[in-house]
């Protein structure tokens, strides 16, 4: 293998973010149409005409959920570990609801008492907003810091509790996640839409856009004095994995670190506001092709955002601070990691393509 042990962590760490990139494009429209569905006010026909569009893709998109969970598994199983154990109630509501709107979207088509109706569209809503919203929340206990203990045997510990997740600003992360992919959802809904449903679309649009871009100005802002982690020893990016070598301290706006040394980054959250501007305003102008494109690019900058801000985190610690894990001391190892480089370089393209020629069939 021509790659050493630091490029390979630092590769497969962007093929784990192409992969969530994968993830929420693809299911982020499911998301945003489902959780935006009792505000639609359409008639039946134009109901069903909607589901009858996304259902065939819905089953395909969860396949990027379990790719991201497969890579992260087989990269940074530590951080596997972790997360699952600190987030086991989240995941769980999470995966449900992302796994009952296949079912949802058929059953719905499947049946026609009226009752019986509404009950799975509140199904299909609860089966948007919940995924979006813990995701966010996810994001933000990430950036808070995760209350988890990692013993010298590498058992680890959670040492918060279920409500301890929803804290203020995980709280409001979720609510800019939910906004994010509402207009997400939104935009793609006027691309394929006329007469009513088009002109309802194009307002949620502008209402989840200006609702997102508050939001995510507000988190920002928040951000510059959430306490960060920073690794105060010696770093090897080249070294063992064993994530209780390192000490780690922690102090208001530490998480702004990477943009102070790499002034440039500030672009990846700059361009997350400039395309949400521009989606908006292609939106009113009934660009709708074109906003679309503005919207993906904006989810996309977004995630950066996330990623760049915790580099080289994947999941702190605060409660223990030494055992915050990164993508350097947590990893898998050298053939481990080269051999996921290797089965991601052939999945990763024929599951874009794939979810791509799914979309682009689809009238």
């Amino acid at each position: 293998m021509l790659l050493d042990y630091e490029m390979l962590r630092l590769i497969c760490w962007g093929v784990l973010g192409l992969f969530v990139i994968g993830f929420v494009l693809s299911s982020g429209i499911e998301i945003g149409v489902s959780l935006l569905l009792p505000f639609l006010h359409i008639s039946e026909a134009q109901r069903a005409g909607l589901i009858a569009r996304l259902a065939p893709t819905s089953a395909g998109n969860q396949v990027w959920l379990l790719a991201t969970i497969g890579v992260l598994f087989a990269g940074w199983p530590t951080v596997y570990a972790a997360t699952f154990a600190s987030f086991q109630p989240l995941l769980l509501l999470m995966v449900l609801s992302l796994f009952v709107r296949p079912l949802g979207w058929y059953f719905r088509a499947s049946v026609t008492r009226e009752d019986s109706l509404k009950k799975w569209d509140k199904a299909l809503f609860i089966s948007g907003l919940l995924p979006a919203a813990l995701l966010g929340v996810m994001a933000g206990n990430l950036l808070k810091g995760v209350p988890f203990h990692l013993a010298s045997d590498m058992h680890i510990a959670f040492l918060g509790s279920f409500s301890g997740l929803f804290s203020p600003f995980a709280s409001l992360v979720g609510a800019t996640c939910v906004a994010l992919l509402a207009v997400h959802g939104a935009i793609y809904l006027q691309t394929h839409s006329q007469d009513e449903l088009y002109q309802r679309s194009k307002a949620l649009v502008m209402s989840s856009g200006l609702a997102f871009l508050v939001l995510f100005a507000l988190a920002g802002g928040w951000i510059t004095h959430l306490e960060g982690y920073h690794v105060s020893t010696e770093i090897m990016p080249n070294g063992v994995s064993n994530p209780l070598t390192k000490f780690v301290k922690r102090g208001d706006g530490l998480w702004l670190d990477n943009y102070e040394h790499e002034p440039a980054l500030w672009a990846l959250p700059a361009l997350a506001f400039v395309c949400g501007i521009a989606a908006l305003v292609l939106s009113r102008l009934d660009r709708a092709y074109w906003a679309l494109l503005a919207s993906a690019v904006m989810v996309v900058m977004v995630i950066l955002t996330m990623g760049v801000s915790l580099f080289p985190f994947l999941a702190p610690s605060n409660i223990s601070l030494n055992s915050s894990l990164t993508i350097w001391d947590a990893s898998a190892s050298l053939t481990t990691l080269s051999a996921l480089l290797c089965l991601t370089g052939v999945m990763l393209p024929l599951m874009a393509i794939a979810t791509r020629g799914l979309y682009k069939m689809l009238p």
